[in-house]
């Protein structure tokens, strides 16, 4: 599903209507119309009256529109008009003299002791719809909509917003000095990114879709998408009757250093559940005693070591190019450390190693000082970096990669000509060519040491079984997160790594099978047809 910002929302609108020929009227209307309809499924014991406040634009206009509706459907509403009456104009002044006609009482709220006034009738009111501000706010909230904001926001009264919170940024969901929570949005066309991506989605409630009848075409080019679980699900096609273990190919894991084997029997073992044949885990030769005790159903390879660590070293190189050579896919990084020589075993490896690599942890850590080599590698590379890692290859701070997580994966794909999974809350997934997928799984029980290290593995044994890096990372993300909700959802808080690792099989199961919900309601999105 695409996403879209308030910039290519205006000209989806102008493109509806000066090239399709849908009167803009109509787009309001239909906005209007199916936004009743949601506030009808959304509360359907309704009783009791219902406050509408607008502002003076076209978010003001679908506001009079749902109050048109309520008003015929015999619900007592108000309007709160913020502004004088006369400073309505176009779609907004058509609609508002309809309900003139149809005697809706509108209320206008020209200064604060007005609003003061006026606050407590909207306070008792049993629904109150937010149509204040639309998705073309770019300055700072103030004066009247402000502490209209804030006091409604002090209510508890629930609140139906019209397209976005007010208030709310539509493309990077941060609040613009103050916006409204919302217990429920209907937003129109498409998904704005400020919606989906966080704090956005904590201000939006459930999350409702109006299609306006806009042709979906229109949206073709826009680069933003939110993974959707149908899409990914075609992806993972029944497997032939007559398969082996090589047919789903051969995963090389190198990872581990002293105290941190468990790093590569998670990455390891993510590789095995995720469908690969084969895994071979490359490790120091001294630590080759513990991961054949940990490992049972992965391979393990010995190395050779930095001296006097236990730590991979550059003479590691050569047995690995050459073990590597009829193998399909390799998964680098986890755990393996920051000593000087396995940081320039990395480079080469990197450099070098023709098949298709994830690059995570200490691997990223490694390119910091040699990040050209990314572009000049043999073959396709992803990169998973956290956001620390991430500030450290682009040479910036967490707070600024944090502050523009879509940028930020954007400009790192493109310089490096690789895929990139920006991990944390609300995954992107970018590639050079320019394309943004943001993941609508997971949750904080991921905030636990080893989950990265599961993800490094599942998008290595969806490399391993020839998918291609863009698939193989968003597969990756979407069901490790899909797993993680499936664990929340059944035990709550104390999940551990290991335990996406033996619930796997069966949320792989569930989804394919269609029986887990489908991305949408990850995020609480529903759709309504106009």
């Amino acid at each position: 599903m695409k996403l879209v910002t308030a910039a290519q929302m205006r000209e989806l609108d102008r493109q509806a209507i000066e090239e399709v020929g849908i009167p803009s009227v109509v787009l309001m209307e239909n906005a209007g119309r199916t936004t009743f309809q949601v506030l009808k499924k959304e509360f359907p014991s309704l009783s009791g009256p219902v406050a509408v406040v607008a502002g003076r634009g076209n978010n003001g206009g679908d506001g009079f529109v749902i109050a048109r509706y309520l008003a015929n459907a015999g619900d007592p509403v108000t309007v709160f008009l913020l502004g004088p009456r006369e400073q309505i104009q176009g779609d907004a002044r058509i609609n508002l003299e309809v309900l003139a006609h149809q005697n809706v009482e509108v209320v206008e709220i020209l200064d604060e002791p007005t609003l003061n006034a006026e606050i407590c009738r909207v306070a008792h009111c049993r629904l109150i719809v937010d149509a204040m501000l639309g998705t073309g706010l770019n300055a700072e909230v103030k004066g009247l909509f402000r502490l209209a904001i804030e006091k409604i926001n002090s209510f508890k009264t629930p609140v139906l917003a019209v397209d976005i919170p007010s208030g709310l940024c539509a493309d990077t969901g941060r609040p613009l000095g103050a916006a409204i929570k919302a217990q429920v949005t209907v937003t129109y066309g498409w998904p704005k990114i400020g919606q989906i991506v966080p704090p956005g989605r904590d201000y939006v409630g459930r999350l409702w879709q109006v299609d306006l009848s806009i042709p979906p075409a229109l949206a073709r080019e826009v680069p933003v998408e939110l993974a959707d679980a149908g899409e990914l699900r075609a992806l993972l096609s029944p497997r032939p009757f007559a398969s082996h273990k090589g047919t789903f190919g051969h995963l090389v894991v190198l990872a581990g250093s002293e105290g941190k084997t468990g790093a590569a029997a998670l990455a390891a073992e993510g590789g095995l559940r995720a469908g690969a044949g084969l895994v071979t885990v490359g490790i120091p030769a001294s630590l080759n005693d513990i991961l054949e005790v940990k490992l049972t159903e992965a391979m393990t390879l010995p190395l050779p070591e930095a001296p006097g660590a236990r730590a991979l070293g550059v003479e590691a190189l050569s047995p690995l190019l050459d073990f590597a050579a009829d193998k399909t896919a390799v998964a680098l990084g986890p755990g393996l450390g920051t000593l000087t020589e396995t940081q320039e075993l990395v480079r080469q490896l990197v450099r070098h190693l023709p098949l298709p690599l994830v690059i995570d942890a200490d691997g990223v850590n490694a390119l910091v000082a040699r990040p050209d080599l990314i572009k000049q590698a043999a073959g396709p590379r992803i990169l998973t970096p956290h956001p620390g890692e991430m500030a450290r290859l682009l040479n910036c701070t967490s707070k600024e990669v944090q502050a523009a997580r879509l940028d930020t994966a954007r400009e790192a794909a493109a310089r490096y000509g690789a895929v990139v999974v920006l991990k944390g809350a609300q995954t992107v997934v970018a590639d050079p060519a320019g394309r943004i997928s943001l993941n609508p799984t997971g949750n904080p029980s991921l905030a636990s040491g080893g989950t990265g290290d599961v993800l490094t593995g599942l998008i290595g044994g969806f490399l391993a079984q020839r998918f291609s890096p863009w698939d193989a990372a968003r597969l990756g993300v979407y069901l490790h997160g899909l797993a993680a909700d499936y664990l929340a959802s059944e035990s709550g808080r104390g999940l551990i790594a290991g335990d996406l690792l033996t619930i796997f099989p069966e949320v792989l199961t569930e989804f394919i099978q269609g029986r887990i919900p489908p991305t949408e309601e990850g995020i609480c999105l529903r759709r309504v047809i106009s």
